[in-house]
């Protein structure tokens, strides 16, 4: 599966528009990191891109988002992406994040909540407007985008990404698809 093809059965998935639009932040945020890691940067963009068509389905029981996605998409990726989708959702799953792969998902799904969070309080609502010491400042504020799991964030450190260099990455890789997401 290439990753117009994901996207595709994503958007077939999903009838919210604002969760497709969080599977194409996070697989942005995907690629960015697995660029800087020097890493397959499909393989990453595909997780992010698939690792939530099951969201509606299992919202009411969380211990099988992740679950239901593999199932769903088995034959179609590679065992690696597999799980990490089972892993993002780790708490619930019981599925433990192992790889770069694995915490990469976790942190570039948490991430693009507040990076959109942010964007969505700057006077514009665009991307552009946000620099890295702005997301910093948000970071560090646990009232701002309370649902934003911040020690999710911080799993960057695991990939061997410094904090600051993470929200480069995930500005930076947002900003390319800005237009798709509305900001």
């Amino acid at each position: 599966m290439n990753l117009e093809e994901a996207k595709e059965l994503m958007k077939g998935s999903l009838a919210q528009e604002n969760l497709r639009k969080h599977c194409i932040a996070v697989s942005a945020i995907m690629r960015g990191i697995a660029k800087e890691l020097g890493r397959d940067e499909e393989e990453f963009a595909l997780a992010g891109m698939l690792h939530d068509i099951d969201f509606e389905q299992t919202k009411e029981a969380p211990e099988k988002h992740g679950i239901l996605a593999a199932k769903t998409l088995e034959g179609k990726v590679n065992e690696r992406i597999l799980h990490a989708i089972m892993a993002h959702n780790f708490e619930y799953t019981g599925v433990r994040p192992e790889t770069e792969l694995d915490y990469a998902l976790i942190v570039s799904d948490a991430l693009s909540g507040l990076v959109v969070a942010t964007a969505l309080v700057m006077p514009d609502k665009k991307l552009a407007s946000i620099s890295r010491e702005t997301l910093k400042r948000k970071f560090k504020q646990k009232d701002f985008a309370r649902r934003c799991n911040r020690e999710h964030i911080l799993y960057c450190e695991k990939i061997g990404i410094p904090l600051e260099r993470l929200f480069e990455i995930a500005l930076d890789s947002m900003k390319e698809v800005a237009a798709e997401l509305g900001l």
